[in-house]
């Protein structure tokens, strides 16, 4: 039998549902893929051993008694370490939360464990989810399991290499400004953004409310099909999540793309994109054209303002969801002779410079005689991405892109030019300003044997439609490459 740690979800359930192995041999085997990947990855701050370990024996025992609550029963699956998880510590990357364990599920994580999802650990993540390398968390940079010496993306990049590596089947993390879609690109595997308000919010903690969104990263489009039914659906406990019927994203999946209008948008393709990324995106809208998809071109005008835009109303959140955080209720706390300053010194040592700058720029853009030159206009530029994105719709049933315009760079290469890193979301971020879901799905490597992902991007609660183009996409791009550090071998 192959290591049981390289199957897909949907092979992984086959098996169990079979008789062919148990949860605590597919638990057993993610562990051994771990214990020699880790050492070099970094991809968890946790693991979970006893919890794991007491999920997969319940999982078998619902397995033999055919107590059958879903498509994740007995799969081991990883979290982002934002996402609030009873009784396991939850940092968030960051040393203003080392030790805090809270007392209750994030309705994500509740939703797993109703599913009999076995929840093995909780991955490294740019602090508090800023950052598009992994390489802000103060715990230490997490590595690609491509290239040890370049990064995995971010700010899910835990969750990326975990997938890739093997020491995880699914991980979920939360995509801000593109944070699952990049490290899934830069890490070879399917990242998915829902919808905003699909997936609830409740026990994520927050960085920006009004475009934070849970997502799966898998190793296939079937399997983030799987892993969004299980967490998604309405949940009375976020007042954003949609009050809807959850689509039905996997009847169209054998459908391919004959009839469908695919719009390739001129402002993410071309200028500024790696000519390896755009190559393997051109090739892979041509493969979808011999499909029987119409290709047209689409423009998308505000979309060149949409990175100025995000880097206000983002940091603007981040500032005000933030400020909870000051020494009296969670996590560290240093001494001072009076509560304001035992407050400035905590957060002082607590926060990284990242977060600190983001903050800064953030309560700057908030305050007094500012706030509708920067905040209030950032705003009004939002609105015209959602129009632009609304007439593009009009034209073509989903829209197309590299998700990256580059692959994986060398670790240390961006971190002293914060403006270099941020253009790393530049074909993201838009589906974040609309509140549109996107996918980004592997479809070849550049001259470097590094993955190239292709960006999928749909209309609100286009699920259906983006999962059938993607699909369609995996079939074609036959993406069988696997990170080099994908084994359970040392050596």
């Amino acid at each position: 039998m192959s290591d049981l740690a390289d199957l897909s979800v949907g092979g992984a359930a086959a098996g169990l549902r079979a008789g062919e192995f148990t949860a605590v041999e597919l638990l057993e085997a993610v562990h051994r893929r771990a214990a020699v990947t880790e050492a070099e990855l970094h991809a968890y701050l946790t693991i979970d051993r006893d919890g794991a370990a007491r999920a997969a024996v319940a999982a078998d025992s619902a397995l033999r008694a055919a107590d059958d609550p879903g498509p994740l029963l007995g799969i081991p699956v990883a979290l982002k370490d934002n996402m609030v998880t009873r009784g396991v510590e939850t940092t968030c990357s960051s040393k203003i939360l080392s030790g805090y364990r809270p007392p209750y599920d994030g309705t994500a994580v509740s939703r797993l464990r109703a599913g009999g999802a076995v929840i093995f650990g909780k991955t490294n993540l740019d602090e508090f989810a800023m950052g598009s390398s992994t390489e802000n968390s103060a715990y230490g940079p997490t590595r690609n399991p491509w290239d040890p010496e370049r990064v995995p993306g971010g700010s899910s990049g835990g969750s990326a290499a975990a997938v890739a590596a093997g020491s995880a089947m699914i991980a979920y993390g939360s995509d801000t400004g593109g944070s699952i879609r990049q490290p899934a690109a830069l890490c070879g595997i399917v990242g998915v953004k829902p919808t905003y308000g699909l997936v609830s919010r409740y026990g994520l903690i927050a960085f920006a409310s009004s475009l934070d969104q849970i997502g799966p990263l898998t190793r296939t489009v079937e399997d983030a099909v799987a892993a969004l039914e299980v967490v998604g659906g309405h949940d009375p406990a976020d007042s954003t999540s949609y009050p809807g019927s959850f689509p039905d994203m996997r009847s169209g999946l054998e459908a391919g793309v004959s009839g469908l209008r695919i719009g390739v948008v001129a402002e993410l393709n071309g200028a500024g994109i790696d000519p390896a990324v755009q190559a393997a995106v051109d090739e892979t809208v041509a493969g979808l054209e011999r499909a029987g998809a119409t290709v047209v071109p689409v423009s998308l005008p505000s979309v060149a303002y949409a990175l100025s835009a995000y880097y206000l109303i983002a940091p603007a959140e981040c500032s005000a969801n933030l400020a909870r955080f000051d020494g009296v209720r969670y996590g560290l706390r240093r001494h001072g002779e009076t509560v304001e300053e035992m407050m400035s010194t905590t957060r002082g040592e607590g926060f990284g410079p990242e977060v600190t700058r983001r903050i800064l720029l953030g309560t700057y853009a908030l305050s007094a005689g500012y706030y509708d030159a920067f905040y209030g206009q950032a705003q009004r530029v939002r609105t015209l991405i959602i129009q632009d994105f609304a007439d593009a719709y009009e034209q073509a049933d989903v829209l197309v892109s590299p998700t990256s315009p580059t692959t994986a760079f060398p670790l240390g290469a961006r971190t002293e030019d914060p403006l270099s890193m941020y253009l790393s979301d530049v074909c993201t971020i838009p589906s974040n300003m609309s509140g549109d879901p996107a996918i980004s799905v592997p479809v070849g490597v550049d001259e470097n044997g590094l993955p190239v992902g292709f960006q999928i991007m749909a209309p609100a609660l286009g699920e259906p439609v983006m999962m059938r183009v993607a699909a369609e996409v995996e079939r074609q791009a036959g993406f069988t490459a696997r990170a080099r550090l994908a084994t359970s071998e040392v050596g």
